[in-house]
């Protein structure tokens, strides 16, 4: 069990640059005490003794702000950074290494007892201040939920998912971004550069317009120097007068399903 704390105690220096000491942890970070009174409450809960695996989810609620039920799965190194108001359903599962903000909710959508109504989050998940995550779907490992997402569907892994309903946007794999993650580890509060997917696509669709533009007014250059017979007709047309007139329709509408 110390060895765990210490772990967890590690955790929070390595992904919070407030944190100046393990003894400052230790002592004043409520994620931490919640993460460590939940295991006494599923230890609890999987005996078989409900009632006080409940109590004790209770009592770390009264203390830390962080309700997390008793049968909820939390895997290691997770790290609940501020997180007064994080509410983690009885079905939930949440995996090795993610991060989860403040004001969110791993909730259900069904009433059904027995059923799976919570989400399952992948391994290095993280979930930004405010996003309520509903239902009893899979959230892939590496990705990212935008605070105040409300998110209802799968995320696959490495993806972002942001907005209300939440939008589903691919991994990038640009440079920029690459670089950024490196240094980083993950994004704070899972929100990223051009992660709005309607920002995108309005970007994509004023792109395209640009592009049929600057070819439009090379072909009305053309067809004026035919008519003015400085021109074969054979070179009216520049080569690339159609390579580049194109709109990427099925992903512009990817983005903004």
């Amino acid at each position: 069990m110390f060895l765990r704390i210490r772990s967890d105690i590690q955790t929070i220096l390595d992904r919070d640059p407030a944190a100046r000491s393990w003894f400052e942890v230790l002592t004043c970070y409520p994620g931490l005490h919640a993460v460590v009174l939940h295991r006494f409450a599923h230890a609890c809960w999987g005996l078989g003794l409900k009632w006080l695996g409940r109590f004790i989810s209770h009592v770390s609620r009264f203390l830390t702000g962080i309700e997390i039920h008793p049968a909820a799965v939390i895997g290691y190194g997770v790290f609940f950074d501020h997180a007064m108001g994080v509410v983690v359903g009885e079905t939930a599962e949440i995996g090795d290494g993610c991060t989860i903000y403040q004001g969110v909710t791993l909730g259900g959508t069904s009433l059904y007892k027995g059923a799976k109504r919570h989400p399952t989050l992948g391994r290095n998940v993280v979930v930004g201040a405010g996003a309520k995550v509903l239902g009893g779907f899979t959230v892939g490992d590496g990705a990212k939920i935008g605070s105040n997402a409300v998110l209802t569907k799968p995320v696959p892994a490495g993806a972002t998912a942001v907005g209300n309903p939440a939008r589903i946007i691919e991994a990038k794999t640009d440079a920029v971004r690459e670089e950024v993650a490196s240094k980083m580890g993950f994004s704070a509060y899972g929100v990223t550069q051009n992660d709005d997917p309607l920002s995108q696509a309005i970007r994509g669709l004023i792109d395209y317009t640009a592009e049929q533009d600057k070819q439009i007014a090379m072909l009305w250059q053309a067809l004026e120097k035919l008519s003015q017979g400085s021109l074969n007709a054979s070179d009216c047309v520049p080569q690339d007068a159609a390579k580049n007139i194109h709109a990427d329709i099925e992903k512009l509408n990817k983005l903004i399903d």
